[in-house]
């Protein structure tokens, strides 16, 4: 995949949805480009209805609440960046376990190099939101549905202590994401190659 790819792959609910009929597909459009760039508390409702072109009855009636439609938000966030993005694309490009779990700082290398790079969702409205917040605690959900993932491969790979192993890849996964937006464009490089070391840790 080319970092075009990846890049139409996160940007697709806004291509692909914005056009649609359904007025919830437009909302979520709209949502999903701005909440990904600007953060929650930036973005206001307002702004929101008059972007997806549907009337405030509309949407309040699909949506009563922000918080309701953030909550939408990052599940097609999860389902787009963390499902389709980063874990099928790292699985299509690894032939063994291992290598999938590698590939995924190769997607990563790819996504740090886009103009639009947003960094990772969960992450910006755990931190803006607090942990306490439901919107913090969902974005903890999804935070470990990621480590889930990781764990299952780590699983197919026959490591040790998968848990414990998905919790430390967890670390330089989110570890290079931060130090990509401080301009390390070699950060996923980085973590890779402390992640091959990971690898061989858990095989004893």
């Amino acid at each position: 995949m080319t970092a075009d790819d990846a890049n139409h792959s996160t940007l697709l609910p806004a291509q692909a949805m914005a056009g649609r009929d359904d007025p919830v597909d437009r909302i979520l459009a709209t949502a999903y480009e701005l909440f990904s760039r600007r953060g929650i508390r930036d973005v206001g409702t307002n702004e929101l209805i008059s972007r997806s072109g549907v009337a405030k009855a509309t949407f309040y009636r699909h949506f009563p609440s922000k918080d309701a439609l953030v909550l939408a938000f990052l599940a097609l966030r999860d389902q787009v960046w963390t499902v389709d993005l980063i874990v099928s694309e790292a699985r299509r490009r690894g032939s063994t376990p291992e290598e999938r779990l590698l590939a995924i700082f190769d997607v990563f290398g790819d996504w740090f190099h886009r103009d639009d790079f947003e960094a990772c969702t969960f992450i910006n409205v755990l931190l803006e939101m607090g942990p306490d917040h439901p919107l913090g605690k969902a974005s903890i959900g999804y935070l470990s549905r990621i480590r889930g993932h990781i764990e299952a491969l780590a699983e197919e790979a026959g490591l040790n202590r998968t848990e414990e192993f998905a919790r430390s890849w967890h670390i330089l996964m989110k570890g290079s994401i931060i130090s990509a937006t401080e301009g390390d464009f070699l950060a996923s490089k980085r973590a890779q190659q402390m992640a091959g070391w990971l690898i061989e840790h858990h095989r004893n």
